[in-house]
């Protein structure tokens, strides 16, 4: 513990819940929103003069870990289509959407969703950007000067993907987001893997959603995030966590079509997996209601998982994941900036999941630049 600063501007007491699990205590805040002091409950010294006290549920920033955010353009409800005719490439309906969107339109519903994730204490997304090249500059124009890192995931506009494309594409994402290696000829997995890890990127795929798929091969391009696995076995789960690959569930977009996640046999296995929002097109990017939905839903299935698994799959697992834990750690000299959620300290990962809305956020400045 370090002695009160000058600059200190505010105490959070609380609840913290970090990478170290959940524990009483206290954070001091210099006026950067630089953390400069860590105690127990009850045993913070007197703050300097103008010192802002503030008690709740203190967390890391958090990040979503699965996104479709280009689709935001269609804001109707979905019709009553599967989600192949909806969704899958090249003729379902987002797809045709996209085609026919101009980019400056594409590019105001992105910053819309990005806007809103950034004031619901929201750091990072992970985002599947079709449209080649084109589309992942629309996503970094679009999220230019907000808040927030945003790992664009690319796919090219051609399978099989030309050489040019593919490593032009390469340069301006930060990896691959390919909708299944189902979709691929033969032998074009493979290669966009080898490209992936050539420019030390992210490759990240969606598997075994709408049906299983054999987990061999697709374990066998070595990916850094695989999303959904409604469909996946046991037997499929036990690879993953031998492979220590990250997962990413999306409970309220599969709920549409009647799938769910394997939230409590991923719990489980201890493999950490990630929380997104998915498609833009089917609801708004809120991890709240997506906490919120995935608990009462698991649990009304008598497969209940616990809160502060899903708390952790919000705002610590993905900066594990993702290569960036520092940011899960509130201690004086992390990175991390912190929010707090003003909400009854009892039992608080609960009280994340039911109760927790923007509208009870207190968000200090984050310290230096965004990750």
């Amino acid at each position: 513990m370090t002695g009160p600063s000058r600059e200190i501007r505010w105490r959070l007491e609380g609840a913290i819940v970090d990478d170290e699990g959940i524990a009483p205590g206290y954070l001091r805040l210099d006026a950067s929103g630089r953390i400069v002091e860590r105690g127990q409950r009850g045993t913070a010294g007197p703050g300097p003069g103008g010192e802002r006290r503030v008690r709740g549920i203190v967390l890391p920033w958090g990040v979503n870990g699965h996104t479709h955010l280009a689709d935001g353009v269609y804001l109707r409800e979905p019709p009553p289509l599967s989600l192949a005719q909806l969704v899958a490439p090249p003729g379902g309906l987002k797809h045709r959407l996209l085609a026919e969107t101009p980019d400056p339109v594409k590019a105001r519903s992105i910053r819309g969703s990005l806007h809103a994730m950034a004031r619901a204490g929201v750091a990072g997304v992970v985002d599947f950007r079709e449209e080649g090249i084109r589309g992942v500059r629309i996503l970094r124009e679009a999220a230019r000067g907000l808040p927030l890192r945003v790992w664009a995931l690319g796919r090219p506009s051609t399978t099989p993907a030309s050489v040019e494309e593919l490593s032009g594409l390469l340069k301006e994402a930060d990896g691959l987001g390919l909708s299944s290696v189902r979709d691929l000829p033969p032998g074009e997995g493979r290669r966009l893997a080898s490209a992936c890890r050539s420019g030390h990127r992210l490759l990240a795929l969606h598997a075994s959603e709408g049906v299983r798929e054999e987990l061999g091969p697709i374990l066998r391009l070595k990916p850094d995030l695989l999303v959904h696995l409604c469909k996946a076995s046991a037997g499929d789960l036990d690879d993953v966590r031998r492979a220590r690959v990250g997962v990413a569930v999306c409970p309220r977009s599969n709920a549409l079509f009647r799938r769910f996640p394997p939230l409590a046999a991923l719990e489980a296995r201890e493999i950490p997996f990630l929380l997104g929002t998915d498609n833009a097109m089917f609801g708004a990017p809120n991890l709240f209601r997506e906490m919120e939905f995935a608990y009462l839903s698991a649990r009304s299935r008598g497969e209940p998982v616990r809160p502060e698994t899903l708390v952790r799959a919000v705002f610590v697992n993905p900066w594990n994941v993702l290569g960036d834990p520092r940011q899960a750690s509130l201690v004086p000299g992390s990175p991390a900036g912190t929010i707090l959620l003003r909400l009854p300290i009892e039992d608080p990962t609960y009280q994340i999941v039911a109760r927790a809305s923007p509208g009870k956020l207190f968000v200090p400045p984050r310290p230096g630049p965004f990750p």
